[in-house]
């Protein structure tokens, strides 16, 4: 009877299909990424769970891209009306002094301001290059141009190439409210530490909140002043004008100057600084806008990704349904 037994398992086994210890299923899943399924076709799909981690983080960027929109606007609101007032205070001195850009002088010192953040578009590349096509301008033999920079972002920029002519770098000058008494302290440390013929002063006037435009404002030297309005020149209506007390004329105009320096320079400052929010606002609505695509077209991803897994199941659960019926 063991013989009897011993052969019917014989023949059982025999009767049994090969298969082989390592499945085909199963060498397919060694050799495919953990992030990456196979359908029953072959064809590789991308993991939902890969799916679902890029778009909770694409999500939790657009909050930040949001919130960062906000937070521009509110700052521009406040920063456009100082910006509006200050238009006010050197307008006068620019009718009195004029604003000369093609003034040939000597010395020539170039102020950037730039913004100590990013993420506010192409505001600071646009200043620097404006900077440097007027060193361009003003180069020669008996010249001499320097650079001040105000601004985190345009020192960046200009140590790179121009560094033996910066004379002066100051920043931070925006880490509180902008104010008159703290640009003028500015304006009186620029005039202490660098000899000038004329002040060249680069910014990105406020236009609306996605134009900006960049200007220069001149500023002279009282001797450049004096020598302009002795030729007769476009400050030649100066001696028009009756000095009263005992200052000379030279003191008079070094007063003017000193005082119309701080006041474009203020008037600079806030123009740029309302640039720099209206170019983050409009830089950050960009990226929401552009994680919103992204995140319906990950949306789309993970649903096919999803169905073609359902439907890989099911076919292979009809597959083995039908085998055990044959």
């Amino acid at each position: 009877m063991a013989m009897a037994a011993l052969r019917r398992e014989g023949r059982r086994l025999a009767a049994a299909p090969f298969t082989s210890p390592t499945p085909l299923n199963a060498l397919r899943s060694s050799l495919v990424s953990p992030s990456e399924e196979i359908g029953s076709s072959g064809v590789r799909f991308i993991s939902t769970q890969v799916v679902r981690n890029r778009m909770k983080s694409v999500k939790n960027i657009q909050k930040i891209t949001k919130a960062m929109k906000m937070v521009a606007a509110s700052k521009l609101r406040a920063i456009q009306t100082r910006a509006e007032n200050s238009r006010g205070l050197w307008q006068p001195f620019t009718a009195l002094l004029g604003d000369t850009p093609s003034v040939d002088v000597k010395k020539n010192v170039i102020i950037t301001i730039s913004s100590d953040k990013g993420l506010c578009g192409g505001i600071n590349s646009t200043s620097v290059k404006t900077s440097r096509n007027i060193h361009k301008l003003n180069s020669g033999p008996e010249k001499e141009n320097k650079y001040v920079i105000l601004g985190e972002k345009a020192k960046a920029q200009l140590v790179r190439d121009s560094k033996k002519d910066i004379e002066l770098i100051i920043t931070e000058l925006q880490k509180n409210p902008l104010n008159y008494t703290q640009v003028s302290v500015v304006a009186d440390d620029i005039l202490k530490n660098v000899e000038f013929d004329a002040l060249r002063i680069v910014f990105n006037k406020f236009q609306s909140v996605v134009s900006f435009v960049p200007t220069m404002s001149t500023v002279l030297s009282p001797e450049v002043v004096e020598r302009e309005s002795e030729s007769g020149g476009k400050l030649g209506d100066l001696d028009s004008y009756e000095i009263e007390g005992a200052e000379s004329k030279s003191e008079v105009l070094q007063n003017l100057t000193e005082f119309q320096f701080s006041s474009v320079l203020f008037n600079a400052v806030l123009e740029n600084a309302c640039s720099e929010q209206g170019a983050r606002m409009s830089a950050m609505d960009s990226s929401s806008r552009n994680a919103g695509e992204m995140l319906d077209r990950l949306t789309l991803t993970y649903n096919r990704t999803r169905q073609a897994s359902i439907t890989t199941e099911l076919i292979e659960i009809i597959s083995g349904a039908s085998a055990l019926e044959g």
